[in-house]
């Protein structure tokens, strides 16, 4: 079974079983390892061959309590228009080069979080998430998977007023409040998942389907990506990217269509797991 990697209480652990089962991972190695989720980016290599190993045991997996796979990264990139069908909902131009921004650390969270919705345009958008292992400068696009520890499934929550308040529009305020970047429930290895580049990613708001489609119609790349940002800055262990979302978020729908607390978004990346995010007042 390919290597699931969870944070729970601050505090690596490695997800075992068809059932799903939660193992600390510095308890379960002796101390071998570092209790701390990052250091466990830094040393990925040497993870993935240690949770070969660990097959039974565990305590059962309450999703709900799970932290973010990476819960204090010190880098979080989203890339803006990254679906075809997204740019032109938008009336945007398609990007020939990744539109990058910063969605801050302070937003991050769990994969089942609650999100406080505190205007009337805050938007949904379905992403696949990506989380880097030891990182570096330069990664040439061929290699690029290889620096990636692993794929989760995530929202990138916009409040759009906020995200466009300015001219030229800035992105990174409107993406970066309390909860917007919920994502998990676990990192799944990156070697391990064979269809990485074409996965089905959906959202449902309130159980109707609103998004839905396959990566392998991002623009850029998972590989693209990762030698586009490392070419300019140091990818760090831990560090986060949102991939980009697809067609169907709700401010490009006629009317527009935003979150309103109470509202219920599930997120699916086939393969993966899915995430389920409630709505409450902000």
């Amino acid at each position: 079974m390919a290597l699931r990697f969870a944070s729970k209480n601050g505090r690596a652990h490695l997800v075992v079983g068809d059932d799903s089962r939660l193992v600390d991972l510095a308890e379960v190695s002796d101390g071998k390892f570092s209790p701390d989720p990052i250091d466990t980016f830094r040393r990925w290599n040497e993870v993935r061959d240690f949770a070969a190993t660990v097959t039974t045991g565990g305590a059962p997996c309450a999703q709900a309590d799970l932290d973010a796979p990476s819960p204090w990264p010190l880098q979080v990139f989203g890339i803006g228009l990254n679906y075809r069908s997204h740019a032109e909902e938008s009336g945007m131009a398609i990007p020939t080069e990744p539109l990058t921004f910063t969605k801050f650390s302070s937003s991050i969270a769990g994969p089942d979080a609650d999100i406080p919705i505190p205007t009337p345009t805050c938007d949904w958008e379905a992403e696949l998430v990506v989380v880097i292992a030891d990182g570096g400068r330069d990664i040439p696009r061929e290699r690029a998977w290889d620096a990636v520890a692993g794929i989760a499934v995530g929202q990138d929550i916009s409040d759009r007023a906020l995200q466009f308040v300015t001219q030229p529009p800035q992105f990174n305020l409107g993406k970066s409040r309390r909860n917007f970047s919920p994502f998990g429930p676990w990192l799944v290895d990156a070697r391990d998942v064979a269809n990485r580049d074409a996965m089905r990613l959906s959202c449902t708001l309130n159980g109707e389907e609103v998004q839905s489609t396959v990566t392998d119609d991002l623009i850029f790349s998972v590989g693209d990506i990762v030698s586009y940002l490392s070419g300019i800055v140091q990818l760090l262990p831990g560090d986060v990217i949102f991939t980009g979302t697809p067609a169907g978020v709700g401010g490009s729908r006629k009317p527009p269509v935003f979150l309103k607390p109470g509202d219920v978004l599930e997120t699916t990346l086939g393969g993966i797991g899915t995430t389920v995010n409630r709505c409450v007042a902000g």
